[in-house]
């Protein structure tokens, strides 16, 4: 009588024992199997992707930024880049990938600003927009491969082949001047100082 119960209640300590174990390895297992699919597929591509870019630049990166504020004439503004990097050697300037930048002026209007590239300088709030330049602005679409924006001057300077789409028509130019203060447009050629235009004044 007591080897029996003394076999049951061996048999019932292994049966825990073998239980607790099956437990542990399971969770354990699909803990580690977890943390090594979210390490691998979302973060570590991004990691590398930092580490193989600081191997040539010496700035910090940062992905998905944006800046806002006002600039001297009170108009507000906001900067959005897919990848940044700042300059070590001068803090003020962002070196910027995948930019869209927007202007909201004091009379209502917006203006919305894209490009491949661009260069922003946290002082003085000045924006450089280089590569596949599209701007947006009152039902006019403007294409260059170069914006520049002077907060101290109030101006944007759009140059390299410019050319500007309206429901009146098309423009060419060789430059563009938009006075954000008294909001002008100067158009200028180089060429033969002629400006090739096509428009419907209707």
């Amino acid at each position: 009588m007591i080897d029996r119960k003394k076999k049951l209640r061996l048999i019932q300590i292994s049966l825990l024992a073998i239980g607790l174990l099956i437990i542990f390895f399971t969770y354990y297992e699909k803990d580690d199997s977890l943390n090594q699919r979210i390490v691998s597929e979302e973060t570590q591509k991004k990691i590398q992707s930092q580490f193989d870019d600081k191997t040539q630049d010496d700035g910090d990166i940062f992905y998905n930024i944006s800046y806002s504020g006002l600039d001297l004439t009170g108009n507000r503004y906001i900067l959005k880049s897919t990848k940044a990097q700042n300059n070590k050697s001068n803090k003020e300037i962002v070196d910027m990938v995948g930019v869209d930048a927007t202007f909201y002026f004091k009379d209502g209007t917006v203006l919305r600003v894209y490009s491949d590239y661009g260069i922003y300088n946290n002082k003085t709030l000045d924006m450089d927009f280089e590569g596949n330049v599209k701007a947006e602005y009152q039902g006019s679409t403007l294409f260059a491969q170069k914006a520049e924006y002077s907060n101290v001057k109030s101006f944007l300077t759009i140059s390299s082949g410019v050319k500007i789409r309206d429901i009146r028509g098309t423009l060419v130019a060789d430059k563009l001047l938009f006075d954000i203060k008294k909001q002008t447009l100067s158009i200028s050629s180089f060429n033969d100082g002629k400006v090739n235009a096509n428009l419907d004044l209707k």
